[in-house]
């Protein structure tokens, strides 16, 4: 049986074909498949853009808890660049006067300058942001673990559980064997070789004769 997430997701798609894409009675439809995104641990981009735009449209329309959602739920796609698509839909005014919007940007701005020790202090202040957001934290973790994996070849367990935002040494151990990190007893985890990743390329230029000589010729 299908989930009433991907039920609703056929029936968004083929609202948002053709001019309908831009009626504001879907609104109420499309709304209600952002609540539906955030409660099931899923994701659509095209849909969540959709809604920004008809906020654009029609202003008196705005939402500042849908729109919310919708910035909460790009953070969980990151490194992806939705979460500036999204920004960038959104009024200056209701960026810098809705308090809740205003928090959410500030968090999105410490992810993506990985400032991870901060945005876990600064989110356990304002919990009630991601109040419905199943998988929310598990999203962002992900993503540090790829920030983590791209940037070190060893890390002190100490430093990783800071960046994890302090789970149990349970959940970091998982964390780690998803990733294939290992241990060892001084507290060092190993995270990846990045010398073995570089692959040297022999470069071969071959010029025949007769370029060389027609060189030698004009240079006389």
């Amino acid at each position: 049986m299908a989930s009433s997430f991907e039920q609703m997701r056929a029936n968004v798609g083929k609202l948002l074909r053709g001019i309908d894409r831009y009626n504001p009675e879907n609104l109420t439809t499309l709304e209600r498949y952002v609540e539906t995104q955030a409660r099931e641990n899923a994701y659509d981009l095209e849909a969540n853009l959709a809604v920004l735009k008809l906020y654009q449209f029609n202003p008196a329309y705005f939402q500042t808890h849908v729109t919310s959602q919708i910035l909460l739920k790009a953070l969980t796609n990151l490194p992806h660049t939705d979460f500036t698509l999204c920004k960038c839909m959104i009024d200056q005014t209701h960026q810098q006067e809705e308090r809740p919007i205003r928090q959410i940007l500030y968090l999105g701005n410490l992810l993506e300058t990985c400032h991870f020790q901060s945005f876990w202090a600064s989110l356990e202040e304002n919990r009630e942001l991601i109040d419905g957001i199943t998988g929310f934290e598990d999203s962002v973790r992900k993503f540090i673990c790829h920030v983590v994996g791209i940037t070190y070849q060893t890390i002190e367990h100490r430093l990783l559980a800071e960046m994890l935002g302090d789970p149990l040494d349970t959940q970091i151990k998982v964390w780690m064997n998803k990733y294939g990190w290992t241990e060892n007893e001084d507290g060092q985890i190993f995270i990846y070789n990045q010398e073995e990743s570089i692959k040297p390329k022999n470069i071969v230029e071959k010029i025949d004769f007769e370029s060389v000589s027609s060189i030698m010729a004009t240079s006389q």
